[in-house]
């Protein structure tokens, strides 16, 4: 990454840290794996329960491998051979983690989390339930407000992610949202999270990169 953008980043990271902070959440930039990784020990304790929810953003910053190390309890959602039985009560046990990991759809620059659900497992799970959430979120998310959170959902996450799992959805086939009433839409919950009461609940680590959808 050019030099120039990468410092441009790194001031929209630091202002929506000060929002974050002010809203009670806690917020990190991890200049590199290691960071982000030390930054996730120094949270959550060996040995304690861990899941996910559905994010590209987790594989890509390799949190599923670290999590299969075998240093924590790990209700893996992307285990081989489950059924949706198993993926339901999966869902279930996640309310009651020790930590939930996840993304973002989007982060406003005024310390506002924005998620778009199709189930609901994973949006419900970052309001409420596991003891601690932590949020790895690539800076490509970072947008100025609600608004151009939900246009980005529209012109990106949405449309991303039902080609990614094959959905026959309208925006699959156009690339772009189209209120659609399908049977496959994803996007079905909107949540936006303003303010914890709890500051030691939601972790957001930002990586300076373009990651997930």
């Amino acid at each position: 990454m050019d030099k120039n953008v990468q410092w441009i980043n790194e001031k929209k990271i630091e202002r929506t840290i000060v929002n974050l902070e002010k809203n009670n959440i806690k917020a990190y930039y991890a200049k590199s794996d290691d960071e982000i990784f030390q930054t996730i020990k120094d949270i959550v304790k060996d040995g304690e329960t861990v899941s996910v929810g559905g994010s590209m953003t987790l594989f890509e910053i390799k949190i599923i491998d670290f999590l299969r190390s075998g240093r924590y309890n790990f209700l893996d959602r992307y285990e081989e051979n489950l059924t949706q039985t198993d993926l339901k009560e999966i869902y279930r046990k996640s309310f009651s983690a020790n930590t939930y990991f996840a993304s973002a759809n989007a982060i406003t620059e005024e310390g506002e989390i924005f998620n778009v659900d199709g189930n609901g497992n994973r949006v419900a799970a970052i309001l409420y339930g596991p003891d601690k959430v932590i949020l790895i979120v690539g800076v490509n998310k970072i947008v100025k407000n609600i608004d151009e959170a939900i246009k980005r959902n529209k012109d990106i996450s949405g449309p991303a992610n039902a080609k990614r799992l094959n959905l026959q959805t309208p925006c699959a086939k156009v690339g772009y949202c189209m209120d659609c009433k399908s049977k496959d839409r994803i996007c079905c919950e909107y949540t936006v999270i303003k303010r914890q009461r709890n500051e030691n609940r939601i972790h957001v680590i930002f990586v300076n990169d373009n990651l997930g959808f």
